[in-house]
């Protein structure tokens, strides 16, 4: 249809693409380019338009050292791409990393395809001796145990295309809420698992840490999200603020810069006394409260005013407890 939308295509696929590009062109050099194109199963103007971008890839920065292509005259030819056409070899620490990479996601709940992990990983440490001996010693443990159950419903909800009801804790104000949702996927990253999908609560797509749900029930109701829910790009994170969430600015020692690694600031600046100051967005300042408490001196809100009054009740509550 005459201005249908393409679909997007995705970082992830091309990348596979052009890995199996480069290989499949070195060896047919001097393939006309309508031949190329057929063959990798895209069009004129896609494969072009990854030739271009083959430009700036290689294995170093210089000129030499990067991927040379050609497609004057109808004729695709490729040089400089004989490394990346060949099979790779891990060196050692390579291979100590992947085995303990395998030992998390072995570790995770509701892992599909765990025989092949196994297998790979039993290849490793065959592959690399006593390293190989070390790396299994290592004991991986997710940051926030979730139960195995709770992620194959969760999983089997996505696959089935069904609502799910949540019992979800949100800390920020201690209570529990129940809320309808239509899943998408569930992920994992930095050692949590996460279902993504359509709250109808909230009317927006959302994320839920699964160790925060306290129970979830999968619906005899197909999953229904409207054509907004789209599936948020994790390339910068998980947390990523929102342009209406409160900038707030907070005033570190050195005891606390580590802050400046951990969370997503948005500006740094080194003061002239040794301290830094970091500006942030969040949406729920409760967070905010407890981790200036948890640092006890080594932070400090310098605004908004508002949350500074917030971090002050809260230790004078806090002193009060004690006497």
């Amino acid at each position: 249809m005459a201005g249908a939308k393409q679909p997007v295509e995705t970082a992830q696929a091309r990348l596979a693409r052009l890995l199996t590009m480069v290989p499949w062109l070195v060896n047919r050099q001097g393939i006309d380019v309508e031949e190329a194109a057929r063959g990798l199963g895209i069009s004129v103007p896609q494969l072009e338009s990854d030739l271009n971008l083959l430009f700036v890839c290689g294995y170093g920065n210089m000129p030499d050292e990067l991927i040379d292509a050609s497609w004057e005259g109808g004729k695709v030819f490729l040089s400089n791409a004989e490394t990346i056409a060949k099979p790779l070899r891990l060196g050692l620490d390579e291979a100590v990393s992947l085995m303990v990479g395998l030992q998390a996601l072995l570790s995770l709940p509701g892992l599909h395809e765990r025989d092949a992990a196994q297998r790979a990983l039993a290849k490793l440490e065959a592959a690399a001796g006593s390293f190989g001996q070390a790396a299994a010693s290592v004991t991986v443990q997710a940051a926030d145990p979730v139960d195995e159950d709770l992620v194959g419903r969760a999983r089997a909800a996505v696959e089935a295309g069904r609502r799910v009801r949540l019992e979800y804790l949100v800390p920020g104000r201690d209570e529990s809420t129940e809320r309808d949702v239509d899943p998408l996927r569930v992920i994992s990253m930095d050692g949590r698992i996460y279902l993504e999908g359509w709250c109808h609560r909230a009317e927006a797509m959302r994320m839920f840490r699964l160790d925060r749900i306290e129970a979830l029930e999968v619906l005899d109701v197909a999953a229904t999200p409207p054509p907004a829910a789209t599936l948020r790009d994790l390339a910068g994170g998980i947390f990523q603020p929102g342009p209406d969430d409160e900038v707030v600015t907070l005033r570190l020692d050195r005891v606390a810069r580590w802050i400046v690694d951990y969370y997503p600031v948005e500006a740094v600046r080194d003061l002239a006394d040794g301290m830094t100051e970091v500006d942030l967005r969040t949406a729920d300042t409760q967070w905010l409260v407890r981790l200036m408490l948890r640092l006890a001196g080594h932070a400090v809100v310098t605004a908004p005013e508002s949350l500074r009054g917030e971090v002050a009740a809260a230790a004078r509550a806090a002193l009060a407890a004690y006497a």
